[in-house]
């Protein structure tokens, strides 16, 4: 389980990487952000948040591009008090992942911060898990599953320290799939954001994923943990038969409810109102 919060206790800040089109997908994203698609009935982007705030994070950062005004319209109805600062990718056709992380610069103010790719629909368990290990920098791990050209492959030592994670990594060489949810601290922040900045001066590094600033990081010998969610339910929707297959998984008693749980109560005071 997640530690509870503590007095004086600092969170990080979420970051959800939102600006994609999700054309892998069409025609259901052609007038809905993938994020909006309802899973079981919830929304991904709710799932998302509930989970957070069930967590004890409360504010956020949302990086848009495509239909970012949706994206808006949305939260201002289903989370009216929710603490979110807007940053928009308008190059969000052009560019990737790292692009759109480097955005969130600013709006992270120095500090630490867990991030989520807005297409993956997970256990909360998975969440808990994540923020009660010990370690500054962790990437949630499966070891189970089928590794293909398109899975973000990470390769470890023999401390369980990240050394490789990208696509092109030799399946056989993997422990298994990073899953797009990643825990930073304020020292490897600032070191990753600077990786970017560097990376990004350069046109051709537009498309390149946030996880080829992670390996620089890595390569400098900033550890990188692993945090093994291997069991736990989860799917990061590129496809059709990933769509169908979240909503095969999470259907039943596990569907988000429409309201965050009961405690989330306590949080209350530190939800501020909602800002553009």
């Amino acid at each position: 389980m997640a530690q509870p919060i503590k007095p004086g206790q600092t969170m990080p800040k979420v970051i959800i990487l939102a600006a994609g089109v999700g054309s892998r997908i069409r025609p259901l994203t052609d007038d809905c952000p993938k994020s909006l698609l309802k899973v079981a009935g919830a929304p991904i982007l709710e799932r998302m948040i509930v989970n957070c705030q069930a967590c004890g994070l409360t504010e956020f950062v949302i990086v848009l591009g495509y239909l970012e005004d949706k994206i808006r319209q949305f939260l201002r109805d289903r989370f009216p008090r929710l603490k979110v600062t807007f940053v928009v990718n308008d190059r969000y056709e052009t560019t990737n992942t790292g692009y759109s992380l480097l955005l969130a610069k600013e709006a992270t103010q120095g500090g630490g911060f867990i991030k989520f790719d807005a297409d993956v629909v997970f256990d909360r368990k998975i969440l808990h898990r994540l923020m009660a290990n010990s370690a500054e920098n962790a990437l949630c791990i499966d070891r189970i599953i089928k590794l293909d050209a398109e899975e973000i492959k990470v390769v470890v030592d023999a401390k369980q320290r990240v050394r490789q994670a990208s696509k092109t990594v030799d399946p056989k060489a993997a422990m298994g799939e990073s899953i797009g949810i990643e825990k930073i601290g304020p020292a490897a922040a600032a070191q990753l954001f600077g990786a970017l900045e560097t990376m990004m001066q350069q046109k051709a590094h537009h498309q390149d994923y946030y996880e080829t600033a992670y390996e620089r990081l890595m390569a400098d010998d900033v550890a990188f943990h692993v945090v093994d969610i291997t069991g736990l339910d989860w799917v990061e929707i590129d496809t059709h038969d990933d769509f169908e297959s979240a909503n095969e998984m999470f259907a039943g008693p596990t569907t988000a409810k429409a309201r965050p749980p009961e405690h989330l109560h306590l949080l209350d005071a530190s939800i501020q109102g909602f800002r553009r």
